[in-house]
């Protein structure tokens, strides 16, 4: 807190200004030479912020974070800026003109809550956390928009406002929280509030069992460039027990149709490797169908067709080999191919990419990608390149 407040002061505002760009090699010297200037507590203040800040760029942009303020656990733990973007559209949509954030952390999702014309009440129970979202709704001029409340989110009432939006703790001194039940505060407590509510969102691991999923809830998977970022549970959104999953940047959405698994069918030409958040939602029939595939192996998500059918929701590869896992007989035609960029990708093996790079040694002007993978059951190794 103390840090915070001294990095709010003219004083402070302006020496974060001067080590914005500081190069973390250069902060040893740069700090001695700004300690002859200023008290020393607030040059290590100002140097952690702007270490945090370029941090933080990655989520939210280098143009709002260079005005934010962060703690630690607020650059790990806080929404990507176009996940939060995202989400806040889709509660629009809904016809949401207010929202009760309820574990807003540092700010992030009632930023972008706001920027979609949403008034936010931002709840969080850490002083400094607290601190730090009013800070930025502040920064970002948004708290015309944002009130920030340091309180217990299980003792503030949310009646009056459209919508309720929920983002558990889910790390703990030991990392993350695998169970839902120990989330702070628990899901059980979050779907009570939901509820309650006219509507919805509650932010959770993407790794969630299905069968953890309220049957009041739409339960949607959601990754942004390739990467899975989480799962939300939506209660008033019209749907119900159904299931979806979107891709950014886009949006695009695939719903569940509730199809049968794909039949396992020989290796065709063409191998599909489905989005995360596809897999994760359980909607690799849906893909499988869109391309005319079915599966390589019953328990893994590769989809293998005869024909390229473009599709955002996975990422096809053409296949040239088909071999039996066998180390030696892939180094020889890596040599042969002149191979020297391999791409290692796998599901249902045990081997590490790292480790198979090391015993093949791809030398040569080519790139190729293998897929250590199970065929019908056999380990198998497809080699391939991405579709053109």
């Amino acid at each position: 807190m103390n840090d915070l407040a001294l990095l709010l002061t003219p004083e402070g505002r302006a020496l974060l200004d001067e080590v914005r760009d500081t190069d973390p090699a250069r902060e040893l010297a740069v700090a001695t030479r700004l300690r002859r200037e200023h008290p020393a507590d607030l040059v290590s203040a100002a140097l952690g912020q702007a270490r945090l800040r370029q941090r933080a760029a990655a989520k939210f942009g280098s143009g709002d974070a260079g005005r934010m303020f962060f703690t630690p656990n607020g650059v790990e733990q806080s929404t990507r800026a176009s996940v939060a973007a995202y989400r806040a559209q889709r509660m629009k949509a809904l016809g949401v003109t207010s929202v009760a954030d309820l574990c807003c952390g540092i700010g992030g999702d009632a930023i972008a809550l706001a920027r979609a014309g949403i008034r936010v009440l931002a709840v969080d129970r850490d002083p400094l956390t607290a601190a730090a979202a009013r800070a930025n709704a502040e920064a970002l001029e948004l708290d015309g928009l944002i009130e920030v409340r340091e309180a217990d989110v299980t003792e503030v009432s949310t009646q009056g406002y459209d919508a309720v939006f929920v983002d558990p703790a889910r790390r703990g001194g030991r990392g993350r929280i695998f169970d839902p039940e120990a989330y702070s505060p628990p899901l059980s407590w979050a779907v009570e509030t939901a509820l309650g509510a006219p509507r919805a969102a509650l932010k959770i691991a993407p790794g969630i069992p299905h069968e953890a999923v309220p049957a009041e809830a739409e339960a949607e998977w959601i990754s942004d460039g390739g990467d899975v970022k989480e799962a939300v549970l939506w209660f008033g959104s019209g749907a119900p027990g159904t299931v979806r999953a979107t891709l950014l940047p886009g949006p695009r959405t695939l719903p569940g149709r509730g199809l049968p698994d794909p039949e396992v069918r020989p290796v065709g030409r063409y191998l599909y490797e489905p989005d995360g958040a596809v897999i994760r939602a359980h909607l690799v029939a849906e893909v499988a169908e869109e391309v005319g595939g079915g599966l390589l192996d019953a328990t893994i998500a590769y989809i293998t067709a005869d024909a390229l059918r473009p599709t955002p929701y996975a990422t096809a590869y053409e296949i040239t080999d088909r071999l039996p896992f066998n180390v030696k007989r892939l180094k020889a035609l890596l040599r042969e191919r002149e191979v020297g960029v391999l791409t290692v990708k796998k599901r249902g093996s045990a081997v590490e990419p790292e480790e198979l790079r090391r015993k093949v040694k791809p030398q040569g002007p080519n790139s190729a990608t293998v897929f250590l993978t199970r065929v019908a059951g056999a380990p198998t190794m497809l080699l391939g390149h991405p579709a053109r």
